[in-house]
């Protein structure tokens, strides 16, 4: 037996559950007291990145740490060790309250990965749609059902953690809809909230799974979207400002109502942070307001399209 299959083999008998990843945060390793804890067998793990695991960490908070707060991120990011509570998902659907340790695993000095250690916190099993609901109410708008403010900016701290370490770019997008305050004052505020609620789900159909879409307050909305080209950035707004212009709302009177946004977008920078950032698709918005409204703007340099 090597020294690697020894390793192993102890890792498989002791009761808590380890699990490895690498600087991606794909899974490596899976040892027996994680399959027994979580009901996932190392088969339907290994070879996945920690968010499509379907484990969905979330904090006791309702937090997914897995947008919003990974502390496997952090280690890789930083070598600090990290002992968090959170509740995993169990393969039968439960919530189950684990108590885990990060360490990071370093080669010639350098971080490759982190193992997490982990263990029953308690024998007590949360019934899943109690911290579901916990968590949808406090991260979702209650009228859209979008991700909300917190939920958002949340989210775009992990992207531009991501894109600082990775070199991830992504896009993030400020609009407004046009003349909302009229539209509510002349049809009321019922077909004003019809309106929210049909543009979240026209748009909301349309997102990949890696990106979000939420709504920030009142009539204005914020997306995050990942890129590989800075002129990605710009079909991204196209699209979304095409499905609200070709969004139609009809009253109760049976009459076909439609509403326009205006757009900014604009792309991560190295010296970025979440105030930065929102400021400029926020004053880029307001330019496609000054200009006409229906419009999208952008800051993207001839060259980068």
């Amino acid at each position: 037996m090597t020294r690697e299959e020894l390793y192993l083999s102890i890792l498989n008998h002791i009761q808590d559950g380890v699990y490895y990843v690498d600087i991606h945060r794909k899974i490596k390793f899976w040892n027996k007291g994680a399959e027994q804890i979580t009901g996932y067998k190392a088969e339907e793990i290994v070879g996945r990145d920690c968010p499509s695991s379907k484990l969905n960490h979330i904090d006791e908070f309702g937090n997914h740490l897995c947008i919003t707060g990974c502390p496997l991120f952090a280690t890789n990011s930083d070598g600090i060790v990290r002992t968090e509570k959170v509740f995993v998902r169990h393969k039968d659907g439960y919530r189950i309250p684990i108590l885990t340790t990060v360490y990071p695993i370093k080669e010639n000095g350098t971080i490759i990965g982190s193992v997490e250690v982990f263990t029953r916190n308690s024998p007590k099993a949360y019934e899943d749609d109690l911290i579901e609901n916990l968590t949808e109410k406090a991260m979702h708008d209650s009228l859209t059902h979008l991700p909300n403010r917190s939920y958002l900016e949340s989210f775009l701290n992990y992207k531009l953690s991501e894109y600082q370490r990775f070199g991830k770019k992504f896009a993030l997008l400020f609009a407004d809809i046009d003349h909302f305050r009229v539209f509510n004052n002349t049809y009321g505020h019922d077909i004003g909230d019809l309106v929210l609620t049909d543009i979240a789900k026209s748009i909301s159909h349309t997102i990949k799974k890696n990106d979000m879409f939420g709504r920030w307050g009142g009539e204005e909305f914020v997306g995050v979207f990942a890129i590989n080209r800075e002129y990605e950035a710009a079909i991204v707004a196209e699209r979304i400002r095409h499905l609200v212009e070709n969004t139609v709302i009809t009253n109760t009177d049976g009459q076909e109502l439609k509403v326009t946004i205006s757009v900014g977008i604009t792309t991560s920078r190295p010296q970025d942070t979440l105030e930065i950032m929102l400021k400029r698709a926020d004053s880029l918005m307001y330019q496609s307001k000054q200009n006409g409204r229906n419009k999208v703007t952008t800051d993207i340099s001839a060259e980068d399209i």
